[in-house]
C-alpha cells in the first residue's frame, strides 16, 4: 500500500529516463488507482503528462487518466475529454493503441461519454500507421467499440 508521499514519488518516477523503473511506477500507481483517490490528487501531472512529447509518458498519462476517471467527481476528465481522445490516433501507434484499449475502463466510470468515446472512435482515420500497425489499432478499435456498445 502507498501512502501519500509515496505516491509522489511514484509519480516522479513515471517520467524517469529509465523505462523499466517508469514502468514499475505506473504499475504501482494503477494497483494503488484501483483502492482509493490518493493517485488522484495528481490529475493534473497526468495531464500535462498526456501532452508531452515523449510517446512514454503520454502514455503513462493517458493510462493514470482511466485508472482514475472512477474518483473524478470534479469532472476534470469531461474538460479534456477531446484532448484525450485525439490520441486515438496518437503520432506514434503504440500509444494510440494504449488510449484506446483504455477507453472501456474511462467509459465505464464516466458513462455520459460514451457516445462521444465511441464516436470518436469510429471517426479514427488510422491511414497514416504503418501497414504493420494498422491492423493491430484495428482490431483495438473494434474491440474497446464492442465493449462499449455493450454499456450502453
Amino acid at each position: 500500500m502507498l501512502d501519500s508521499l509515496n505516491i509522489a514519488e511514484q509519480v516522479c518516477m513515471l517520467r524517469c529516463p529509465n523505462n523499466r523503473e517508469a514502468y514499475r511506477a505506473l504499475q504501482s500507481l494503477q494497483e494503488a488507482s484501483d483502492l482509493d483517490d490518493a493517485v488522484y490528487t495528481h490529475i493534473d501531472a497526468f495531464i500535462e503528462m498526456m501532452r508531452d512529447s515523449n510517446s512514454y509518458v503520454r502514455t503513462r498519462g493517458l493510462t493514470l487518466i482511466a485508472c482514475n476517471a472512477k474518483w473524478d467527481e470534479t469532472g476534470r476528465i469531461d474538460g479534456i475529454i477531446d484532448e484525450y481522445l485525439d490520441h486515438v490516433t496518437d503520432d506514434k501507434p503504440i500509444t494510440a493503441r494504449q488510449c484506446i484499449q483504455s477507453l472501456p475502463k474511462l467509459a465505464e466510470a464516466k458513462p455520459h461519454l460514451i457516445v462521444r468515446i465511441a464516436s470518436s472512435l469510429r471517426q479514427a482515420n488510422i491511414s497514416q500507421y504503418a501497414d504493420s500497425m494498422r491492423p493491430l489499432v484495428q482490431n483495438d478499435i473494434r474491440d474497446a467499440l464492442l465493449v462499449l456498445d455493450s454499456m450502453q
